[in-house]
Order: C-alpha cells, then sequence, then structure tokens
C-alpha cells in the first residue's frame, strides 16, 4: 500500500506543478511532454498497486530486508516530501551574488578549478556548445547572428533571449554599433558603481542546468536597486571589464525605465 500512496503522491505533485503554473520555474516548458508522461505513469502504477493490495496478490522483491525496504521507501518519498513542503523561490540578483559571477571562458579561468568548487554554472553568456559537434553549433551561431545582423534594431523577447546573447558574445565586434532593447533585472555591479548590469535566468533544459545571462550596461542616471525589472535600450559597445579580465559587449544606454515583473521571469532555449 505504501507504493501506491507514494506513486499516487508523484501523480499528485506533477499534476499541482501543472494547475499552479509552477512547472516553469523547473524545466524548460517545451519538455513538458515529459512531465505530462510522467503524471500518466505515475497514476497507472498507482493502480496497478492498488490492485496488488486489494487483491492480496504476492509481489517479489529484490530488497529482502526490512531496512532495505524502509530505505528505499525514504528516498522515494524525499522528492515528494521536498515538493510539498519546500516553498518555491525564484532565481533572482541574490543567487547572483551568493555563487558570485564570471564570464566563462576568461582569461584566467580554469575549467577543472570551475568544476571541483561546484562554480560550473553559466552567467552572462548562453554557451550550447556541449549540445551540438563543434562545427554544427558554429554554424547554427553564424546562422542566428546573420539573422539579427540584417535587422536596424534587436528586440529581444522571451522566445529569442539566450539564442540573441549567445550570437552577440560569440560575435561581440560585428554586434558593435547595433541597438538593442530588452526587459530584464537589475543587478549592480559590485565592483563599479555607475555599471548595473540587467540580467535573466535561463533554463537549457531544467533548473539543475539553468544560468543568468545579460549584458552590462552604461550610463544610466537613475540608480535601481537589485531585482528592480526594467526595460532598457541602447547601442552595443565593446568595453574592457578589469575584474572579469576580458572585454565585455556593454550597452551603452539609450533609455533604461522601470517596469513590472514578468508573470515568468525565465527564459528557455529551443532546441
Amino acid at each position: 500500500m505504501i507504493r501506491f500512496f507514494i506513486l499516487f503522491g508523484y501523480f499528485i505533485l506533477t499534476l499541482y506543478l501543472h494547475l499552479s503554473g509552477k512547472l516553469n520555474q523547473y524545466l524548460n516548458l517545451h519538455y513538458s511532454y515529459l512531465a505530462y508522461i510522467t503524471m500518466v505513469l505515475s497514476f497507472l502504477l498507482a493502480l496497478v498497486q492498488a490492485y496488488i493490495c486489494f487483491k492480496r496478490l504476492k509481489e517479489h522483491s529484490h530488497l529482502h530486508t526490512i531496512s532495505a525496504k524502509l530505505a528505499s521507501f525514504v528516498l522515494l518519498s524525499l522528492p515528494l516530501l521536498v515538493g510539498f513542503t519546500f516553498p518555491t523561490v525564484a532565481l533572482d540578483s541574490q543567487t547572483v551574488s551568493a555563487k558570485g559571477y564570471y564570464f566563462p571562458l576568461s582569461e584566467g579561468t580554469d575549467k577543472a578549478i570551475q568544476a571541483s568548487e561546484g562554480t560550473s554554472s553559466q552567467y552572462l553568456k548562453p554557451d550550447t556548445s556541449r549540445f551540438y559537434s563543434q562545427t554544427a553549433h558554429e554554424n547554427i551561431i553564424r546562422k542566428s547572428a546573420d539573422k539579427y545582423l540584417a535587422q536596424s534594431s534587436i528586440v529581444i523577447n522571451d522566445e529569442n533571449y539566450l539564442e540573441v546573447m549567445e550570437a552577440i558574445y560569440d560575435y561581440p565586434n560585428e554586434f558593435e554599433g547595433k541597438e538593442i532593447e530588452f526587459i530584464g533585472f537589475v543587478y549592480n555591479d559590485p565592483n563599479h558603481a555607475n555599471s548595473q548590469f540587467v540580467f535573466r535566468f535561463g533554463i537549457m533544459h531544467c533548473i539543475a542546468d539553468s544560468g543568468v545571462f545579460g549584458l552590462l550596461t552604461t550610463g544610466n542616471t537613475n540608480q535601481y536597486e537589485n531585482n528592480t525589472w526594467v526595460r532598457v535600450k541602447g547601442k552595443i559597445r565593446n568595453h574592457y571589464h578589469k575584474e572579469l579580465n576580458q572585454v565585455l559587449p556593454t550597452l551603452e544606454l539609450q533609455s533604461f525605465v522601470k517596469v513590472d515583473k514578468p508573470e515568468n521571469p525565465y527564459v528557455y532555449k529551443e532546441f
């Protein structure tokens, strides 16, 4: 009977995430069909367990001791405990401050050190190279860059946010002088009082591989607090960032306007 409650619990949890609209805080919505499949399978397996229980059929198990069975039930119940009892908290500038930020592949950044210290989260630049072969990735980003370079002014939205940001960081010289407009939250540069990053948290597949992506901005006369949502517009210029030891594509602002936080603060990668 315990198996039935665990499986039915997974069904209820997945259904709750769908109905409450919180699924997008854990999973790239382009993969939401996987959650639907999980929900259906959990429900069907729960029915099977209920049938076995009520018919008093004998089950075969490879777990022969009580402690082993208890441990398996506890492990399977942990996700349910977390899902039903822990509050859902959106990622914001506090997450950036807690982990620090760096520019991926900047000079002096050692991948082995990042991995050993658990700091390999992506910041500033989306990097989808690990999902493709080198040639395929270069062709995809080149095609994206050409598409947006052909536009006189680039308006970045939820659908193309990660695509445009990756193209800008891969071809900063070609995008220099381009007019860009997008929405994001403020993260004040701790090393430069007059500089602010404007970020969005992006999810590649699930929350575990999320990163914070955006641009450094300069020329803002209004100092907003961290997590303030703004719409920014300006032109791309390349500036050297001393602390990150890297030339960054930087938005020289033409406008910097406070806006309401979007209903869904995350952006997702389309593959």
